[in-house]
């Protein structure tokens, strides 16, 4: 084994060890490539041969400006279940928070009208929101409601509050199933720049319609569509025979 072989394996193996041993905890930042190119008497080509394989490895993974943190082995997602974002955060035991991005009033288009079954010259609340767990991005969501159905919802601040929360408990609406459509998209620049990855990297993207019982009756009560990272969550199904 040459030097350079040596000491790649070394450092890669020694990073490995600080994981499995907390001494490098999920979700904390490694030290840099120059603090490893020191601490370990190599050169920068081999600090990054031994970050890529350990992200491709999913040990660790990146944000972008930032450097490089301690990848979770639990961020994943029953692809069955309908919970919000927040809450399926929390049933990790990560720490969940929100940036909203955008929040407001406006007229539906006419795929909107379509799709949450509302008239011409109806209103609806747009909703942009990054979500994060343990201070990591991990989506991009937008999401449309129709104000004739939640009135005010405008008002709340989802920095703070769950939407579903809030469409459960204050307005009595009983979320009832969702109809969702997966597929693999590239992330351009202003998903790049929120997500904390680079323009082009790939993505999960969810399109989403929520029902929802309003009087007794069944209806779309919102529409969605949700960037995931690919190197922070993954997505599971229970099948049976």
């Amino acid at each position: 084994m040459s030097e350079r072989a040596l000491k790649y394996s070394v450092l890669k193996h020694t990073i490995v060890e600080n994981i499995n041993n907390e001494e490098y905890k999920v979700g904390e930042l490694i030290p840099s490539e120059r603090e490893l190119m020191e601490m370990f008497s190599v050169s920068r080509i081999t600090v990054r041969k031994a970050i890529d394989d350990l992200v491709n490895e999913g040990y660790l993974y990146r944000v972008q400006g930032k450097g490089t943190y301690v990848k979770s082995e639990e961020m994943s997602h029953d692809l069955f279940s309908i919970t919000s974002c927040t809450e399926d955060i929390k049933a990790r035991g990560m720490t969940p928070s929100t940036k909203v991005v955008s929040a407001v009033v406006l007229p539906a288009d006419r795929r909107r009208m379509r799709t949450l079954q509302i008239p011409q010259d109806s209103l609806v609340f747009r909703l942009e929101r990054i979500y994060y767990a343990d201070n990591s991005p991990i989506n991009y969501t937008t999401t449309c409601l129709p104000m004739d159905l939640f009135p005010g919802l405008d008002q709340y601040d989802f920095g703070k509050e769950s939407l579903y929360s809030v469409i459960e408990k204050k307005y009595g609406v009983k979320i009832t199933h969702a109809r969702r459509m997966l597929e693999a998209v590239l992330a351009h620049d202003k998903t790049a720049e929120y997500l904390g990855v680079k323009a082009g990297e790939p993505l999960i993207l969810f399109r989403c319609n929520t029902y929802g019982e309003i009087n007794g009756q069944e209806r779309v009560i919102e529409t969605f569509k949700c960037a995931y990272r690919t190197d922070l969550h993954k997505f599971y199904i229970d099948q049976v025979r």
